[in-house]
């Protein structure tokens, strides 16, 4: 019997603000890798590689969460509750410049979809969704013998 998971969809407004986190992050590095290029095209290259690597490496390796998503308390998630693959990740990336060529269409379109996906989300088959615990941990303080000052 497959285990089944249910998810709180991530909000509009919290996906926004990660997506303004992340976008000042990678801003710092492309700035960077620009300068380091030197050229227009050499620094937008880097800037979309630079883009795409940070991407993978978060949604891929650290639990579907960017910094801004981390900050949001959001993470991405395949349709199925599974997490996302890197080939997942690179089309997911791609929806972002789609959606940037169409003047974020694709991104307002997630105010009005009834499951919160934008473009990128249904080219890629994911869902962004509350971050959970794995495990709820429990913190006792410990306690100290009485001793008796002589």
């Amino acid at each position: 019997m497959q285990e089944q998971h249910s998810y709180e969809l991530g909000d509009v407004g919290d996906r926004f603000v990660a997506i303004l986190v992340d976008t000042i992050i990678l801003g710092a590095i492309s700035g960077i890798m620009f300068r380091i290029g030197g050229h227009w095209l050499l620094g937008g290259s880097l800037g979309f590689f630079t883009g795409l690597f940070y991407n993978w490496y978060f949604w891929t390796q650290h639990n579907g969460q960017t910094p801004g998503k981390a900050l949001m308390g959001l993470r991405v998630i395949k349709v199925d509750g599974s997490e996302i693959s890197s080939f997942d990740a690179f089309i997911r990336y791609v929806g972002y410049y789609i959606n940037s060529a169409i003047m974020g269409l694709g991104w307002i379109w997630a105010i009005f979809d009834s499951r919160s996906q934008g473009w990128h989300d249904k080219l890629a088959g994911t869902y962004v969704v509350r971050a959970q615990s794995m495990e709820k941990v429990t913190i006792i303080k410990p306690k100290r013998k009485n001793e008796e000052i002589a």
